[in-house]
């Protein structure tokens, strides 16, 4: 089959406006979101169904191309961008929106890959149901790659990543079968849990078309407050500690650093400081209940009193209404942004235990500056699991093209630190195409060798995804 004819078998299946191949058409499909990285692709094609992303598989299986699975195109890692050799095809499956089923009793729902994480959201509370994953893109991020690559996002600590909160899926295979995983049950005890193989696996096995997902009761109230702490240690003490006062109530605990909320302040319109003065170090505490909101407010309070007592605090802003907590989670949510406005950077998505954050935050500052001295560190993240965004650059724009030119060195400086932390170099963005080799330095032969099988197994000609994860 040539190229025409498989352009004309794609159209054939989804129609010949949602096959894409003029060059400039296809473009903003043929690179990433901060835009580090660029492929080709013979077509850029929308199935509106489950029916056609089987058969645009099976076309693309006849014609010996490869295909890269897309959604809303918000990944960090490069792993929804086609590689540069033009083989390929892009499935995105924005238009596929559907919500298939909502069953409030079982806490569960059922809807199709294209829909947005904003949209699963509204869904659920639309039904006096929560569905908590919560992330700074979730108005253009879709269901179908937060499943692919098991996001993560503010309220892992209270409700676990995208892996606990997924029942069931749809996926079609590299050979166009398709397989109905859409069981929405608790309790499955029937052999491989196989849904699990494609959750994280970012496209490399098969084409996530539908989710089946786990619903929670709608929290009545939230208190959010922003605290400057003295230190990344107190940060991790002051967690312990308002656990042990308010219990699985605390529902998000991010810490920033100066430099992160710097950067927001600067390109962010109407970001305002939470204090006079920007400390070294604040963390974004949120607890939610179904208590009524001035006794989960007293609750917060409390707690902030005997931070204070401890000297885990030294000043605290307790939002008054919804706009002030919003404006707090503003912030944080801005900080890739405000990145990504200022400049190229060496971005990191480490996670280690939290009992060894503030050992790992001390230790790589202490070896990249001995160094890279007027290295600008901006450090912020998910402390509370132990998630961290290290990311590096330099202050002054004519010098950062040859600092991020030593981005292997400085990548060897954390990554190394990370694995003698007992960490992950990758801890919710996946690897895509950015640590498909680095990986293999920090995993035994072992256990690259099982990963490398099972991508055997499921696509044993390679066509799925090539060239990210393994």
């Amino acid at each position: 089959m040539n190229d025409a004819e498989l352009i004309e078998r794609l159209a054939a299946v989804v129609g010949a406006r949602q096959v894409l191949t003029d060059e400039a058409a296809k473009a903003p499909w043929l690179t990433d979101w901060r835009g580090r990285y660029r492929g080709e692709a013979l077509a850029v094609t929308f199935p509106a169904s489950t029916e056609d992303v089987a058969a645009l598989v099976r076309v693309c299986d006849e014609a010996d191309v490869a295909i890269v699975p897309q959604g809303g195109n918000t990944g960090l890692c490069g792993g929804a961008t086609p590689l540069r050799d033009g083989r390929s095809v892009v499935i995105n499956v924005s238009r596929m929106k559907r919500v298939r089923e909502v069953d409030a009793a079982n806490n569960a729902l059922v809807v199709e890959a294209g829909c947005t994480l904003a949209d699963v959201q509204r869904v659920a509370d639309e039904h006096d149901r929560l569905f908590p994953l919560s992330l700074a893109s979730e108005g253009s991020c879709e269901i179908g790659g937060n499943v692919s690559t098991n996001a993560g996002g503010v309220q892992v600590l209270r409700y676990g990543n995208t892996r606990e909160l997924v029942l069931g899926v749809e996926v079609v295979l590299p050979d166009g079968r398709v397989w109905d995983g859409l069981r929405a049950l608790r309790k499955d005890n029937t052999g491989y849990d196989l849904k699990q193989l494609f959750i994280g696996a970012e496209g490399t096995l098969g084409i996530v078309t539908a989710v089946a997902l786990k619903l929670f009761p709608r929290p009545r109230s939230r208190a959010t407050a922003w605290i400057d702490v003295p230190d990344p240690a107190a940060a991790v003490a002051l967690l312990r500690a308002v656990q042990s006062r308010c219990g699985d109530r605390v529902t998000a605990f991010e810490i920033v650093g100066r430099e992160a909320l710097t950067l927001v302040l600067k390109h962010i319109p109407d970001a305002r400081a939470p204090f006079a003065e920007v400390g070294e170090w604040g963390v974004l505490l949120e607890l939610s209940d179904m208590i009524d909101g001035s006794a989960l407010g007293a609750l917060l309070e409390s707690a902030l009193g005997e931070a204070f007592e401890a000297g885990l605090a030294r000043d605290a802003v307790i939002a008054q209404s919804e706009g002030q907590a919003r404006a707090l989670w503003a912030l944080r949510e801005n900080i890739s942004e405000a990145q990504r406005i200022e400049g190229i950077s060496i971005k990191h998505d480490i996670a280690v235990p939290v009992s060894r954050v503030a050992e790992f935050l001390q230790r790589a500052e202490q070896a990249l500056r001995t160094r890279w001295p007027d290295a600008r560190i901006v450090a912020f993240g998910h402390i509370g699991d132990g998630n961290l965004h290290y990311n590096l650059s330099k202050a002054d724009a004519l010098a950062n093209p040859e600092f991020i030119a030593r981005t292997p060195e400085i990548n060897r400086v954390v990554h190394d630190l990370v694995d003698e932390l007992g960490g992950s170099i990758s801890a919710e963005h996946g690897l895509g195409q950015l640590k498909r080799e680095e990986i293999t330095r920090y995993r035994s032969e072992v256990e690259i060798e099982m990963m490398r099988a099972l991508k055997r197994a499921f696509d044993p000609r390679g066509r799925m995804n090539p060239g990210k994860v393994v």
